[in-house]
């Protein structure tokens, strides 16, 4: 079988690298030919977070060639709990520079390019055409669907992964030769359906173990072990029972990006795709922390409904809201007194504006207002004091 990475002339090994690759060379899946594929070799991590970590670290060691990093945050503190290839004294740093640091000392030999921008449907085919893999590290759905839909233009094959609280997924999606993610998730879930990590939280060590599953993948992708890759297989761990579960993935012929007959044939507007932006969210009218803090100063009437969870408020809340998880927001809306205005708050204005719209759907004629930025911006901007999660 001819591989993407076989073709043309493989560069030398060093005596340093031979005995830096020892153990990768004397196995008889990679041998010589194996490792040398690797130093040829390029794979691209879109996103350099949680799950691009040990996907970063584990291919600098197994001596990939060149790893590009996509991203365009900065190191956090809260981010150190499960993004091992930052530090502390990185925190502030940008998360590519802080990357290719950690990544060039544990390989000085390879070589790390890094794009500190967000990924979008103007720069995507840019970036990921000189690739051979494309590692997914992005922890929202409308990335997932455009480095999707990139790669599947672009002929690439697609290392996925996801984590969620305590369960994570991988596979492999290479439209030549299966499933892609449309074939698998063809519609996005509504939108606050699914919290971010910032938002339902994550096992520190999870993305650990998704990804160096995906770190497994491209190195076998690379070296000719494609047989055995996850082309077609949707590998589910739970890290609180221990338990792995495999589903099969069958390619969809109607799929309309790999289908027989595509009506994507280019990158499309991902956030409206996943319904990030529409008229309904445009009306939602936000007030900010400092706006909230003067009217609480100026002893008007409303009310703050805190839609996170019993936990999330234990750590902190605002004094005098009422908590109505979001789960129960439309069971629980007549509690809310709906003759005066309702300030409407989560962690960081995400699933506020989801409750908003319940709220709106099921028909309450009070006046709603969204806390922009969620507590968190209460935390940074009035009390300081206040614990950050």
């Amino acid at each position: 079988m001819q591989h993407f990475s076989s073709a043309g002339v493989l560069p030398n090994l060093s005596p340093d690298e031979i005995t830096r690759y020892s153990r990768h060379i004397i196995l008889p899946n990679v041998g010589i030919e194996g490792q040398k594929k690797l130093k040829k070799s390029k794979v691209l991590i879109v996103g350099g977070g949680a799950l691009g970590s040990p996907i970063g670290l584990y291919l600098a060691a197994a001596g990939v060639g060149t790893i590009g990093i996509v991203d365009f945050d900065e190191v956090d503190v809260s981010n150190l709990q499960r993004q091992i290839i930052h530090k502390t004294k990185n925190v502030g740093k940008r998360k590519t520079l802080s990357a290719k640091e950690a990544i060039l000392d544990i390989n000085p030999h390879i070589n790390v390019l890094i794009f500190d921008t967000k990924l979008t449907s103007q720069n995507a085919l840019e970036i990921l055409k000189d690739f051979d893999v494309v590692a997914d590290c992005t922890d929202n759905f409308p990335a997932r669907y455009l480095v999707n839909d990139a790669c599947v233009l672009l002929g690439k094959p697609l290392v996925y992964g996801s984590i969620f609280r305590f369960e994570g997924q991988s596979s492999v999606f290479w439209s030549k030769k299966g499933a892609c993610y449309r074939c698998v998730f063809p519609a996005p879930p509504p939108v606050g359906f699914a919290p971010s990590c910032g938002e339902a939280g994550v096992f520190g060590v999870l993305p650990g173990i998704v990804g160096s599953i995906q770190a497994n993948e491209a190195i076998k992708l690379i070296i000719g072990g494609e047989d055995g890759a996850l082309i077609g297989r949707l590998l589910v761990f739970d890290a609180w029972k221990m338990r792995f579960k495999e589903l099969r993935l069958q390619k969809d012929g109607n799929c309309p990006i790999c289908g027989k007959t595509p009506s994507i044939k280019e990158l499309i507007d991902y956030e409206f795709f996943c319904g990030l932006h529409n008229e309904e969210e445009i009306a939602i009218r936000n007030i900010s922390a400092k706006e909230l803090k003067q009217k609480i100063d100026n002893s008007e009437k409303f009310n703050i409904i805190d839609v996170r969870e019993e936990y999330e408020f234990e750590i902190a809340h605002i004094e005098g809201s009422k908590l109505i998880p979001l789960g129960e927001i439309s069971a629980r809306k007549n509690e809310i007194d709906d003759k005066i205005p309702t300030v409407v708050l989560c962690k960081s204005g995400v699933r506020s504006v989801y409750a908003i719209k319940e709220l709106k759907k099921d028909g309450f004629r009070g006046e709603l207002l969204n806390l922009e930025d969620g507590i968190l911006s209460w935390a940074y901007t009035v009390d300081k004091k206040m614990a950050k999660y």
